[in-house]
């Protein structure tokens, strides 16, 4: 008991400098600022030095964090933050007015965060040598501090009340609210909670001090030690005892983002005792095994759904997806009716790995092969776990995944053999290793150099007799365009291809497109787009126009894989889109899931912006709209139809001569003779983001409701009068999401803006859909502006 007091004396009396000091350096004096235009050149620095509050560039698109950081160390390590929610733009100022509010706003003059002292006015402010930015009054008395208000870190002197908390951030460079939080509960305990990400209430404890009707503080002295005290300031828990020099090491105690608490330190400059210690090094953790500390009953664990985790030799988790699955997503589903087809399964053995929690039967005790018979048995087994003759079959998803020597046993994941190569995702059934053997064996054995004598020669034979003849029959195999390796194809060629264009994908005012299979080439199958009304141009315009889009390479636009320009005939041929249109996917289906249409809005804000700021010519579509985006067997999403606008002569939209696009989704600037540039298809992109947020149609003629058929009106009159959630009103995945559905509705109405000036660019609305940028207020964007001759 002595030496508990004796420690908390200890305690306070490392604690008092933060009173005493928070009078001196008042380096902050009214009307002073900082701004974002001066980069991380200007800060205000601690006496010593080794603090700096300021502003620090987070993204490359100009977001700004508010924060206090280490100053002497090359590493700016981050240790509060004001805005990690809400990046300020370049050009924002934090600044304390002549009125005494600290404010930081941006270049407009809104608000974005400022400090809460309540009625009293602040005389001045300081950066203090313990880490600690305080504003104070005239009489001296601290009105506020960031020690009062953490985010991820404590430092020395510090300490949590009940009610305190410390919030994760998402990832090593996103300082938003991450999915981790460590509370002083007004109970006394201490305690570490997985969130209900992106909500902020809790959803599971995984770690905690046991002290429940006991705890008040928890603190972090200058020593070290980290101290959980009682009221009446009897010490309660040691949560760590480490003995640490404040004058040759720097601390911290830190919840990182992957859910651990860490105490570093960090040795001073010209320090020889602790040169040792390069960077930030770990005192101290808990939990010690973060893998198999999070077991929850809603939630995928520490990594997520379908992946395990596992400790890395410095103790960090490290999270992988088990064989068999790609992006821990299972590729592949199987029929309940082919259950009994036992080959058409096979599994892969992972030592010493579980998901805890998933299982839907148990069995014991049985032995390993009955327990792999039985869940090849059952569609709706995904893996077992056998361990000490206990057999548990695991559902899909997978959840709380671990991978360590204390977990034992033997985790059985059940695949699906692709039927034409025996494996599938890269994952190779051991019982074909014997064939693939004998196919390198032989491989091996024809590799002599007689026999590639002997077959180079006859090589060179009938390739020159093949391509004697080929000069008469059919194309090139290879397009006659310089530099290009796309497909020239004969009108013969395709038109046996389609079936004598046969199967129709869909038609446009302009075109027609026709599904087809190149049976020589694997089977692939293809898009025909036969072009009906081409500009009259010459044969070298027309493939110049070809080369311009063949050379665009980006994941999220439709591949041109060939062409046909014989006669009169002009046709494209691109890779087959198995899943349709999106407009199908979003308007003739139940409604689709909220985060695959987040995927998609991002995939073409990606696309768009590729095709305008990234080619070599950039290129303008003229036509965005669900029709013209289509999906991918992994529903990912790809723009179609860019680059058509100088192919095509006809008028797209049936309303006035050269405008093209699609009612609805036009700019009003092709009613007005302004000069188009890429803020018509900033305009297109950003009504369809508001249809993927609503999943419906911008003009629905048949709503009661006058106000809601059009749905860019609608949706800033609910995004003025804050009723946003009327717009996702039965979308519960939406409603659970709702920031980002907010910030969506802003970017829309950002990109509707009629003044084309005002709308951002591609690349900016990729990173405001991202979160890298912070969305500001939208104007009114007058977004029903229609050419009377529509």
């Amino acid at each position: 008991m002595g030496f508990s007091v004796f420690l908390f004396l200890l305690t306070l009396l490392f604690m008092f400098p933060i009173s005493s000091v928070s009078q001196s350096n008042p380096n902050v004096t009214l009307g002073s600022s900082l701004t974002t235009n001066n980069g991380e050149s200007s800060s205000w620095i601690s006496p010593s030095g080794e603090f700096a509050f300021g502003f620090l560039q987070i993204s490359s698109g100009g977001g700004y964090l508010l924060a206090i950081w280490f100053n002497k160390i090359p590493e700016r390590t981050i240790i509060w933050s004001a805005n990690g929610n809400n990046l300020a733009p370049q050009g924002s100022i934090i600044q304390l007015l002549q009125d005494g509010r600290f404010v930081l706003s941006d270049s407009s003059g809104r608000q974005i965060w400022s400090a809460n002292t309540g009625s009293s006015r602040v005389a001045y402010g300081a950066m203090l040598d313990s880490g600690n930015f305080i504003l104070g009054s005239n009489a001296s008395a601290i009105l506020w501090q960031s020690f009062d208000e953490p985010t991820d870190t404590l430092l020395p002197t510090q300490l949590l009340g009940q009610g305190g908390q410390l919030v994760s951030s998402l990832s090593q460079m996103n300082f938003s609210s991450g999915k981790y939080l460590l509370i002083m509960q007004t109970d006394g305990n201490l305690v570490l909670y997985t969130k209900n990400f992106p909500l902020d209430n809790v959803n599971s404890p995984y770690w905690s001090t046991r002290s429940v009707g006991s705890g008040f503080q928890f603190i972090f002295n200058q020593t070290g030690s980290l101290i959980l005290t009682a009221r009446n300031g009897s010490i309660i828990n040691l949560v760590f005892s480490n003995t640490v020099s404040a004058s040759q090491l720097y601390q911290r105690l830190t919840l990182d983002y992957d859910g651990v608490l860490r105490h570093y330190v960090y040795p001073k400059s010209g320090n020889s005792t602790a040169g040792r210690l390069n960077g930030w090094s770990v005192l101290d953790l808990v939990p010690t095994n973060i893998c198999l500390s999070i077991t929850q009953y809603t939630g995928g664990g520490a990594c997520g759904f379908n992946s395990y985790c596992s400790l890395s030799t410095d103790q960090r988790p490290v999270c992988n997806c088990p064989d068999g699955y790609t992006l821990c997503i299972l590729m592949i589903t199987w029929n309940c009716n082919e259950s009994k087809e036992t080959e058409l399964f096979y599994f892969v053995d992972m030592p010493n790995t579980d998901w805890p929690l998933s299982d839907f039967e148990y069995y014991q005790p049985v032995s390993e092969d009955w327990c792999r018979q039985i869940c090849l048995d059952d569609c709706f087994c995904a893996a077992a776990i056998f361990r000490n003759s206990n057999c548990w079959k695991k559902k899909f998803p997978l959840s709380n995944g671990r991978k360590d020597p204390s977990v034992g046993g033997k985790a059985l994941i059940k695949v699906r053999r692709d039927q034409s190569n025996g494996n599938i995702n890269g994952s190779t059934d051991p019982k074909r290793k014997k064939n693939s053997v004998l196919i390198i064996t032989g491989s091996t054995l024809l590799g002599t150099s007689v026999f590639l004598n002997i077959l180079l020669f006859f090589s060179t034979f009938f390739f020159g007799f093949w391509l004697r003849k080929g000069k008469h029959n059919v194309s090139s195999v290879y397009s006659s365009l310089p530099g290009l390796s796309i497909r020239s194809f004969s009108y013969k060629e395709l038109e046996k291809a389609t079936h004598d264009f046969k199967e129709e994908l869909g038609r446009g005012a302009c075109s027609i497109v026709y599904k087809g299979t190149l049976k020589h080439e694997n089977g692939d199958h293809i898009a025909v787009k036969k072009l009906n009304d081409i500009i009259k141009q010459t044969e070298q315009e027309f493939q110049a126009e070809v080369s311009s889009i063949s050379k665009t390479n980006h994941k999220n636009l439709v591949q041109l894989v060939g062409f046909c320009n014989e006669g009169q005939n002009r046709l494209l041929v691109y890779e087959y889109m198995s899943n349709g249109s999106l407009a199908s996917y979003l308007f003739d289906k139940p409604r689709p899931n909220w985060y695959k249409r987040v995927q998609i809005a991002c995939a073409i804000a990606r696309g768009l912006s590729y095709l305008h700021e990234e080619c070599s010519n950039q290129i303008i579509h003229c036509d965005i709209k669900p029709q013209n985006i289509l999906l991918d067997h992994t529903l990912t999403a790809k723009i179609s139809d860019f680059g058509l606008a100088k192919l095509l002569s006809c008028d797209q939209t049936k309303t006035t001569t050269g405008i093209r696009g699609t009612r609805g989704y036009v700019a009003p600037e092709w009613f007005r003779s302004m000069p188009v540039t890429v803020k018509v298809d900033v305009y297109s992109f950003g009504i369809l983001l508001l249809e993927l947020v609503c999943c419906r149609k911008n003009v629905e003629t048949e709503m009661k409701d006058e106000k809601q058929v059009i749905l860019s009106e609608w949706a800033y009159d609910c995004y003025e009068e804050g009723k946003v959630h009327l717009l996702i009103a039965f979308d519960e995945e939406a409603q659970d999401d709702f920031k980002r559905v907010g910030n969506f509705v802003m970017i829309a109405i950002w990109c509707i803006q009629e003044e084309p000036s005002l709308r951002p660019s591609m690349k900016r609305v990729v990173q405001m859909l991202e979160g890298s940028v912070q969305v500001s207020v939208p104007p009114y964007p007058n977004p029903s502006f229609i050419s009377p001759n529509s």
